[in-house]
């Protein structure tokens, strides 16, 4: 009796049409809460899809929200857009040469108002693209890591094509744009410069340019207090040919600076050269690697040189690899000559199929300077390039 007055109870109970909305709305709930619990966890083991993003005041302040149990909020996480790091470089633009007045070939340093333009790469204002196809996908790998090797120096040399053709190799990362933080924004701290670092995993060096460093006095200082052991790239080139490519560049901004012959000058009747002017300072090579050799002992810093990244790329990238302890992965493969354009081109830059070379800001025309005036140049300049070829073990030809 008791067992069929139970059935009756129930079936009543179900076929209660209010009560069987009830049951069947909490098995929905159920299943919703088993399955959005599941998405959260496997979500949670997926890469992030905000990559290197910086950590200023314009970030969205969805990011890092917490739900009222406290888990992060999945959606804000999702749509938080990163600050980009636009690719805008002081006040360089550093070509390396094939004769003393002829063009800038691979101007390296941007325009104060410009940013970096590899054809058909990136257009202005454009975020540089990653060094490697790893993180392109591995974002929630790795760690942001002080650079172990830095390009610093010197303006008007090539450095700019040397990291762009560096970034060929998978086993380097590099930050696009000009960090200036040793020579303009040391006080901001490491923990700021790390941040500015990409993402690496274990056995990638991450590195850095800003040819600035190479003419600040507390530059040498700064790195070697980060670390003793980092790697110094240093680009050269014939002194002369930079100092009138430093002027190329300026007078391009402002068309009605002086002469370049009356700004070498202190006197033009007497001779005499106005060492002050940075656009001859900066060539006098072996006064400023003074400086660095206070710090750090000759086999860590790399002198590359900017004449031979036009003649050889292969060759003097094939140096670099071997200074940074890397397999020589990037070779005459990877490069052309760009009859055109005067300097060698990268075959296939990373994350293109087609062949790249550095923009049109790269190549200005030389203005015609005085033969006598360029004459006096190089016989100021001979002292300090054979103390520089002495300290170097090298002599790289410009006389």
């Amino acid at each position: 009796m008791e067992y069929s007055l139970f059935f009756h109870n129930l079936y009543a109970f179900w076929s209660s049409p209010v009560k069987k909305k009830l049951i069947l709305l909490s098995i929905m709930f159920l299943i919703w809460v088993y399955m959005l619990y599941s998405c959260v966890g496997y979500c949670s083991t997926m890469p992030s899809l905000v990559v290197e993003s910086y950590r200023g005041k314009e970030m969205s302040s969805a990011v890092g929200k917490r739900t009222e149990s406290g888990r992060t909020d999945l959606v804000s996480r999702l749509l938080a857009k990163p600050q980009p790091w636009e690719d805008i470089e002081s006040d360089y633009e550093e070509p390396s040469i094939r004769t003393a007045a002829s063009r800038d070939l691979l101007n390296d340093e941007l325009d104060s108002d410009r940013t970096e333009d590899w054809d058909g790469m990136r257009g202005e204002h454009q975020r540089a693209p990653e060094p490697s196809a790893m993180s392109s996908f591995s974002n929630g790998s790795g760690s942001k890591k002080l650079p172990q090797a830095i390009i610093i120096g010197v303006k008007k040399g090539g450095t700019r094509a040397l990291l762009e053709f560096l970034r060929v190799h998978p086993d380097i990362r590099a930050v696009g744009a000009e960090p200036h933080f040793f020579d303009r924004n040391y006080e901001n701290g490491l923990e700021w410069y790390r941040e500015l670092m990409p993402k690496t995993l274990e056995g990638q060096i991450t590195m850095e340019k800003t040819p600035s460093y190479f003419v600040t006095r507390e530059a040498p200082a700064r790195i070697s207090a980060m670390s003793r052991d980092t790697k110094l790239i240093v680009v050269v080139r014939d002194p002369v040919t930079r100092a009138i490519s430093d002027y190329t560049q300026t007078l391009s901004k402002k068309p009605d600076i002086p002469s370049f012959e009356s700004l070498t000058f202190k006197n033009r009747t007497t001779g005499l050269i106005d060492t002050s002017w940075s656009a001859i300072q900066i060539g006098i090579y072996a006064k400023h690697l003074d400086n660095w050799l206070q710090y750090f002992p000759m086999d860590q810093i790399l002198f590359v040189s900017g004449e031979r990244l036009i003649s050889d790329p292969a060759g003097e990238l094939g140096r670099v690899q071997d200074f940074l302890g890397l397999k020589r992965i990037i070779t005459d493969k990877h490069f052309y000559f760009n009859q055109t354009k005067g300097f060698p081109c990268l075959k296939k830059a990373e994350g293109s199929s087609k062949p790249h070379c550095l923009g049109k800001t790269k190549g200005r025309t030389h203005p015609n300077i005085d033969p006598e005036v360029v004459q006096r140049l190089r016989d100021f300049y001979r002292p300090f390039n054979m103390k520089f070829y002495q300290m170097t073990g090298h002599n790289f030809g410009w006389d």
